[in-house]
């Protein structure tokens, strides 16, 4: 039997590089900083830890079932590209103004869980690339075990990014942190524009 009926390199490949780009774990890095720098080391962990699990579940559900649950709620890649980029603006904009530049949490439960979790890190590209991956699996076993394989890889740097983002705090202070929430804002801004733009010109061309 060939080495990819038990595992496709090249798929292997193509996804993890594609996940990574998509999901840019070092650009993850000053939008975590934002919200939980000024938490303590424990805290600071745990909420890495929660995020990329709350990803990692989200990812992995639309890879098993994400063409099922997206035809059965009628719902299209537009509409999920529309809902995360509102989502995001609401935070940038927050980050912007100073209003909740570090947001209410139990032990960075809820930033954890919204937006680092989902739609920062499982966002509409990332959940769309994942469909377009399983339908180019097209039901080899080989294929499979590449991507899941690919899908935790790229979890396990966005976790080392975020966790060892401490380094980084250590360098640039409390100063450094209010100026790194008013930059992640805007990036975040600017990525939410782009999402609902995407969404606007899928249902445009999808009419």
């Amino acid at each position: 039997m060939a080495l990819n009926d038990f595992f496709d390199a090249r798929l292997f490949t193509s996804a993890t590089i594609t996940l990574i780009v998509i999901m840019d774990p070092p650009g993850t890095v000053p939008v975590f900083l934002s919200l939980v720098g000024r938490k303590p080391l424990a805290v600071r962990s745990r909420a890495a830890r929660q995020a990329v699990l709350v990803s990692l579940l989200v990812i992995s559900l639309f890879a098993v079932a994400g063409q099922a649950i997206l035809a059965y709620l009628g719902i299209g890649i537009p509409a999920l590209q529309g809902a995360g980029g509102l989502l995001l603006l609401l935070i940038a904009l927050q980050l912007l103004t100073g209003s909740g530049a570090e947001p209410e949490a139990s032990d960075g439960v809820n930033v954890a869980l919204v937006p680092l979790g989902t739609p920062l890190l499982a966002g509409p590209g990332a959940i769309a690339a994942t469909i377009v991956f399983v339908r180019q699996a097209d039901g080899h076993i080989g294929a499979y075990v590449a991507l899941a394989l690919a899908i935790v890889t790229v979890h396990f740097v966005l976790y080392i990014c975020m966790r060892y983002s401490g380094v980084v705090i250590r360098l640039i202070k409390e100063s450094g942190i209010t100026l790194l929430a008013k930059i992640a804002g805007l990036l975040l801004a600017a990525i939410a524009v782009e999402l609902v733009a995407n969404s606007i010109r899928g249902f445009v061309a999808g009419g």
